[in-house]
């Protein structure tokens, strides 16, 4: 198949990208990579009748820490942030997730920012970000809001994005000193959407004690979660096997059976994976002595 008509327009600002939104009354959607979009247009799942192509916006290239975060705007690639020396030395959630993300030719034209405006459920993004303790910076006619991830993710495929508003970055909190963190992800094929991802993101204290910690969980429900049960039983322990044996044990999921697998493999996929990731995270913190 291909796609019905529509119009293609390549905005300078941002206002202009807004104001092109709002002359379409819901009907303009926002191309950058155009990795999940295109497709869906190729189906006729989606049929906007103005592409909106916001990659040549110069404010949305941002990709530098600032003020205690890392900002990505939403005309940074997987690429970029895979070829980051900034990424490899000082976000190993982020590293270890972006490697693993679909495949090279993906990777070289598709943005995270459109992956988590696309908010699918099986998506990687989500479920690291939200173990990140990331936000989305939202722009709008009435102005800036800055969403943490876990209100910005509304449910399959839908966020809280108003049809005139886009996302224009997402900020995720620097780690500290004693921090790590790691992505796992079991998929039937290298490229595939995860069967089942888990995101860690631990900080521990002085005394060598769980003082933050985050988990996110991809494919495990109509949404990326957060395992919230398993955050609360890890913070204020030692990192050791009794703890992450806990932990595990908590990061409950809602997984569906599909062609990927039975509920009950999924969930236990899920247990597996958030070991391996908190045992990663250990492993590397105590090599390192300070952030991994």
């Amino acid at each position: 198949m291909i796609p019905a008509a529509f119009e293609y327009a390549a905005p300078k600002t941002i206002a202009e990208a807004l104001a092109l939104l709002r002359g379409k009354d819901g009907e303009g959607k926002i191309l950058a990579g155009g990795q999940s979009l295109i497709p869906m247009m190729r189906f006729r799942l989606a049929s906007p009748s103005l592409l909106i192509d916001i990659m040549r916006i110069p404010e949305l290239r941002v990709f530098k820490e600032e003020a205690g975060y890392l900002r990505i705007g939403a005309a940074v690639t997987h690429a970029q942030v895979e070829s980051s020396a900034t990424i490899r030395e000082g976000y190993p959630l982020l590293f270890s997730a972006v490697g693993i993300i679909a495949d090279p030719v993906v990777r070289n034209r598709g943005t995270i920012c459109g992956s988590l405006v696309h908010a699918d459920p099986a998506g990687d993004w989500g479920a690291a970000l939200l173990a990140a303790r990331a936000e989305a910076v939202v722009v709008g006619p009435e102005g800036e809001r800055r969403i943490p991830l876990d209100e910005f993710l509304a449910d399959a495929f839908t966020t809280v994005l108003k049809p005139d508003e886009l996302l224009s970055e997402v900020r995720v909190p620097t780690p500290g000193p004693r921090s790590g963190g790691n992505y796992q992800k079991i998929e039937r094929k290298v490229g595939d959407f995860a069967t089942a991802g888990v995101g860690v993101q631990i900080m521990l204290n002085a005394q060598g004690t769980v003082e933050q910690a985050g988990i996110g969980l991809c494919a495990a429900g109509p949404i990326s979660r957060r395992a919230a049960a398993a955050e609360r039983m890890l913070t204020g322990k030692m990192l050791d096997d009794a703890t992450i044996a806990a932990a595990e044990a908590a990061a409950q999921a809602d997984p569906t059976a599909d062609t990927r697998g039975p509920a009950d493999y999924k969930k236990d996929m899920f247990r597996v994976l958030t070991a391996r990731a908190l045992r990663a995270v250990r492993a590397a913190v105590e090599a390192s002595g300070g952030r991994t």
